[in-house]
This record gives structure tokens, C-alpha cells and sequence, in this order.
């Protein structure tokens, strides 16, 4: 009785601390889209809330007697908007924007005061990115004509004939002058991403014939003409390209290549090539990092945004001396031009503007020349942390060089031992580096409760090289899981954790490895498996990005059915031991329901303690926020009643 009765307390706790820790963290102030004017002087952002609030578009001068002091662009009624896009002269800031309509976004412009709206376009379908051309009399979007979404919302429902039907997305451009809206890229492709030459008569693109949510893993960079819409292949690589950018005086290009598991999580090399196609340069072949995004200061000089190690860097390329130096690098998160873009640059290179955060400052915009920067926000001031901080740990596996952050409990008492929860990040090709949490946050959750977090980086992360990210190809489970057994063994060597009481989560590959660990050993007393996959071979005709998986198994599955087979987890399934809640949206295009409904299945069989959790409508990438709270709460309370 008495243990029922603690267990009841440790409970009640439990949900009291994680619904104010949901209440709290939902009141954070985020910024999305940070756009910098090219004169250095204002800076413009798309801010809302962890609660998800519509997010609206601000401006803020970065220097004068009053930087900072945000301003909300004169647009009037409820919207939601994003994209701030500077023109040249850095007069006017182009964005889109949902005002005056349900949902459907338009390109609007106001002035660089914030006032004299304009809205541009009169769009059907998805919109997005808009660039300017380099004369200020013309902006280029993204924009799929009827359609929408994409791999990480939830998946149409399909009945009847299933055909494909191919909605590409193009460039389209606005002449600001008319208001015309013209399509400048051949229907047959899907554009990734693009940017103008500095003549404005040709886009370079990453570019692949549609469908788009699953061919971006074989997208080649391609040249556009304008005018006319003919395109030219220039390279076809071996791995996969993002982000090509022209030089100043449109001789060169350079993009980014490496081993890339998802759209937007750029890393790899940088790499430069002839504008007119040609054998590209590796200018990082060896670095110790993963260039994630670039930006042309000069025509010898280029600055980019690395993953290093746990964190992140900014450093500058001199083509000239064939040599790079680091500006900046420090243990968060600064990413360009991928999906969650917060960091912009000024075209000489001399101002900056970026979103910074840790694990123990909240996010804000700092503005000034790279690594110099000066805080421009403090919407978050009265945000504080109610976990512990977070601290490096480095370790060895197999002659790699391994990394990885612990996240402490905010109170960790002397002679007590507590219990450890290892969180397995997505990808596999992404890195964990400290940031403040969003709204829902298992890991911030699991440390505010009382856990240490472990969040390791293991072989197949981005941070330490191109040779690293690449290590678990054909090896799916094999030596990423060592590289985290070993990271787990390291850390209850150095912190107060009960080798009794551990336990291992992740989503969608971090999801995968968690089916995998408890197929693989049973050290572990819990385990929450999110989007996972537990069967490589029947997954590889239920997805709608399959695509992606012949980078990394070397053939698809009915030309090497052995090597998935090899690193699926129901293969191995009479061996768990562990109880596991299985979580999944129930259309979710990258790791469908049915392999979760496998894993399950299979438990429940053996009787093994299991629960499955679908969740209605929802994708990948949950949206409705009751949801994700929801994921998170089950998450915690099945830890509490295995590990407490």
C-alpha cells in the first residue's frame, strides 16, 4: 500500500510540473525567417509563440539611437505570415501573408517603415520564398499552382484508382511594375531552391522531375533561363545538393553536397563550380564539420554557417589562398536557408542578424557584424529555465571521436542517483545541439521531472565531417547504436545515474533506433518509440519518400532485400523485453502508421507491456498542439511508472 501511494505522489507531481512547464514554455516568443536589409540596417522576422500563435511580421532597426524597439508591419486584421524578403535598395520588404483571406497566402509588400501595404498577387496554391531580383523591378517565389503541404504534414487520404498526380513545384515571377505573375521554370520540374544570376536573366536551382516530396534525393543543379523557361543540367551529383548561390559577378556557383536524410537539414561539403557546368572544387573535403548554408561576400570569398561538433560555426572561405578561418562558434544553433532559417547576412559580409538560444536562454534576435552581435529583443526576458544545464560529453568508439550533451535535472541532490533517459535524434542525418525548448519538449519535460537526458550525436550525425555523417550506411543500427551503448556507460561513469533505471526514446529515425535498442539488448526499462520503423523491407512500399533510402542502403529493396532486412528490428523481435509505448500520426507520409501497428502487434503477441497510441489526422511533424502536449504527457507518465 505504501508504495501505491508514493507512486500516486510521484504522479500527481509529474502532471502538476509538466502541465506549468507546457504553460510556461507556450508563452515563449519565437522568431522564424530572420531577413536582413542589404544596407545592414533593419532587420525583419515573422514572430509567434511556442503555443503557436499565427506568427505576424516585425521590423527592427539594428543601429541608430533606438536598435531594436520592434515594430509590427501595418497589415490590418488576423493573418498569418512569413518569408520577409528585403528588396535590394532595402526600401521595401516583400513577405507573404494570409490577411483578407482564409488561408491562402499572397505576396504582399510594405515599406522598410513598416507602413503602406500592398498586397501583390492573387495566388491558388503554395507559396513561398520570395527573392528579388538584383534591378529591385521583379520577385521570384516558390509556388505549386492547386496544391500544397508536404512529406512532414499529414498524407491525403487516397482511395479509388491510386495515380499519381504531379503538382511541381516552380518559380514563379511577380513584375513589380505590372503585377503580372508569369511561371519562369518548365512544368516538368520541381524546384528545390534557386537564386538569381546577378544579370536577373538566368535562376540557378536544385532541381528533379516531380513528384517533389520524393525525388529531392536525386535533385541535380540545374540552370534556368528567365525568359524563357529552357533548362540546362550542370551537375548531376553523386549525393544530394542544397542552397547553389551565384557569385557576385556570376562566373561561379557554390552549394553544399554530402549525405543529406532530409529536406532543409542541409549538411556536407562546400563546393564551387564553373556557372556554365564543370568539375566542381571540395573546399571542405577534410574539415572536421558539416557546411550547412553559404553566402557570397566577394568573388574569392564566401562565409557559411557550419554543424560543429554539438554546435554551431561561422567561418569564411578564401578561395584566393585556398584557406578558411573561423568568425564565430559557440555551443547553439545557427542555421540559414533550410527550414528553420535564422541567420542573414548584409551582401558584403560586414552585418548580421540571428535568432540565439541555449538550453538555458531563450530564444531572442542579436543583430551586428558576425560573432559580435548585439540583442536587439528581450520578449523572453522572464523566461527561466526549470531544468538543469546542459554539458558536453566526449567519448570514444572504434577509433571515432564520438559527441553528445547530458541535460541535468535542475536539482541534482549529493548521494542520491537518479534515472536516465537516452533521446535519439532524427535523421539520421541531423546533430543535437542545446537550444531552448518549444512548447512541447521531451527532453526539457524528462529533465524538469528529475532525469538526466542523454542526447547524443553518434556516427551518421552531421558536426564532424562528411566521412562521419556517411559511417552508417549499409549499417543501420550497427555502429550508431555502439557509438550510443558506449556514450551511455561514459555518462554513468561521470554522473549520479542508477544503471537500473534507464530508459530510451526517440521520433522517426531516433524512433527507429529506439525499436532497434530494444531488439539489440536489454538494459534498458522503458522505452517510448515515436514514427518509428520496424520493418525495412515492407516500409520501403508504404512510404512516399522512398527515394531516400538508396543513398543509404546502397539499392532499393528488391535489388539487396538482405541488407534491409539485416537492420530491421521485427527480424530481431522475439529478443525484447522492454516495455514499449508506441506513438505515430495516422497518416504520416515518412513512417506510416503500419509500421508502428507492426512493432506493436509483435509485443502484444509475445506479451511484452505495450500501448499504441495513433493519432488522428496528424502527419510526421504533429500540428495540432493538444497533440503534441498529449505525446509528450504519455511519454513522461510511461518513464514514471517504469523508472520512479
Amino acid at each position: 500500500m505504501t508504495r501505491l501511494v508514493l507512486t500516486l505522489v510521484f504522479a500527481a507531481s509529474a502532471v502538476a510540473q509538466t502541465a506549468q512547464l507546457t504553460a510556461e514554455l507556450g508563452r515563449t516568443v519565437l522568431y522564424e525567417g530572420v531577413a536582413l536589409s542589404p544596407d545592414g540596417r533593419r532587420v525583419a522576422w515573422a514572430q509567434t509563440t511556442a503555443a503557436r500563435q499565427a506568427p505576424q511580421i516585425f521590423l527592427a532597426a539594428t543601429t541608430g539611437n533606438s536598435p531594436g524597439a520592434p515594430v509590427r508591419i501595418g497589415v490590418i486584421g488576423p493573418r498569418t505570415d512569413s518569408d520577409p524578403a528585403w528588396s535590394p535598395d532595402s526600401r521595401t520588404l516583400a513577405f507573404f501573408s494570409t490577411a483578407g483571406e482564409k488561408e491562402q497566402a499572397q505576396l504582399w509588400t510594405v515599406s522598410a517603415d513598416g507602413g503602406n501595404s500592398r498586397k501583390r498577387t492573387h495566388l491558388k496554391g503554395h507559396a513561398a520564398r520570395p527573392r528579388w531580383s538584383r534591378d529591385g523591378k521583379r520577385i521570384a517565389f516558390l509556388h505549386i499552382e492547386g496544391g500544397g503541404g508536404g512529406p512532414l504534414l499529414a498524407a491525403p487520404v487516397r482511395t479509388g484508382v491510386i495515380d499519381e498526380q504531379i503538382l511541381n513545384q516552380r518559380i514563379a515571377v511577380l513584375d513589380v511594375g505590372s503585377g503580372k505573375v508569369e511561371m519562369a521554370s518548365p512544368a516538368g520540374l520541381h524546384v528545390y531552391d534557386y537564386d538569381w544570376s546577378p544579370d536577373g536573366a538566368v535562376f540557378v536551382v536544385t532541381a528533379a522531375p516531380g513528384p517533389g516530396d520524393n525525388n529531392w534525393w536525386i535533385a541535380g543543379i540545374h540552370t534556368i533561363r528567365a525568359a524563357t523557361g529552357e533548362a540546362k543540367a550542370i551537375y548531376k551529383p553523386a549525393l544530394q545538393v542544397a542552397v547553389p548561390r551565384w557569385s557576385p559577378d556570376g562566373k561561379m556557383i557554390a552549394f553544399i553536397e554530402g549525405l543529406m536524410s532530409d529536406e532543409g537539414f542541409h549538411g556536407g561539403d562546400l563546393l564551387t563550380m564553373p556557372a556554365a557546368g564543370g568539375t566542381p572544387v571540395n573546399h571542405t573535403r577534410d574539415r572536421q564539420t558539416s557546411p550547412s548554408s553559404l553566402f557570397w561576400t566577394a568573388n574569392d570569398r564566401i562565409l557559411f554557417t557550419e554543424h560543429a561538433g554539438g554546435g554551431s560555426a561561422i567561418s569564411e572561405l578564401d578561395l584566393g589562398r585556398a584557406s578558411i578561418r573561423t568568425l564565430w562558434r559557440g555551443a547553439e544553433e545557427v542555421h540559414a536557408h533550410g527550414n528553420f532559417p535564422n541567420f542573414a547576412l548584409s551582401p558584403d559580409g560586414g552585418m548580421s542578424a540571428v535568432v540565439r538560444s541555449d538550453c538555458q536562454a531563450p530564444p531572442e534576435v542579436w543583430a551586428g557584424p558576425p560573432g559580435q552581435w548585439t540583442k536587439l529583443t528581450s520578449n523572453n526576458a522572464s523566461q527561466k529555465a526549470m531544468w538543469g544545464p546542459a554539458e558536453s560529453l566526449e567519448w570514444t568508439n572504434q577509433g571515432m571521436r564520438i559527441q553528445g550533451w547530458i541535460l541535468r535535472p535542475r536539482e541534482v541532490e549529493p548521494d542520491k542517483r537518479y534515472p536516465m533517459i537516452v533521446v535519439i535524434h532524427g535523421g539520421p542525418s541531423g546533430v543535437e545541439k542545446p537550444s531552448w525548448p518549444g512548447a512541447s519538449s521531451v527532453p526539457a519535460m524528462l529533465a524538469a521531472n528529475g532525469y538526466f537526458v542523454f542526447l547524443p550525436n553518434p556516427r551518421g550525425s552531421y558536426g564532424q565531417g562528411e566521412a562521419f555523417t556517411q559511417a552508417n550506411v549499409k549499417d543501420f543500427g550497427g555502429g550508431d547504436l555502439r557509438d550510443i551503448l558506449a556514450g551511455v556507460d561514459h555518462a554513468l561513469a561521470r554522473y549520479p545515474i542508477d544503471p537500473n533505471r534507464l530508459g530510451v526514446t526517440g521520433w522517426s529515425y531516433g524512433g527507429y533506433m529506439t525499436m532497434w535498442t530494444v531488439t539489440q539488448t536489454n538494459r534498458f526499462r522503458a522505452a517510448v518509440a515515436g514514427a518509428g520503423i520496424a520493418n525495412w523491407q515492407s516500409y520501403y512500399g508504404q512510404n512516399f519518400i522512398d527515394r531516400w533510402m538508396i543513398p543509404f542502403f546502397g539499392a532499393s529493396v528488391y535489388d539487396d532485400p538482405a541488407v534491409y532486412e539485416k537492420s530491421s528490428p521485427i527480424r530481431f523481435i522475439k529478443a525484447v523485453k522492454t516495455p514499449t509505448l508506441v506513438l505515430v500520426g495516422e497518416r504520416d507520409a515518412e513512417c506510416p502508421a503500419p509500421q508502428s501497428y507492426e512493432f506493436w502487434h509483435a509485443l502484444r503477441t509475445l506479451g511484452i507491456p505495450t500501448e499504441l497510441v495513433v493519432y488522428a489526422g496528424e502527419g510526421h511533424m504533429f500540428v495540432n498542439p493538444m497533440n503534441r502536449v498529449d505525446e509528450q504527457d504519455r511519454t513522461l507518465a510511461w518513464f514514471e511508472k517504469r523508472l520512479k
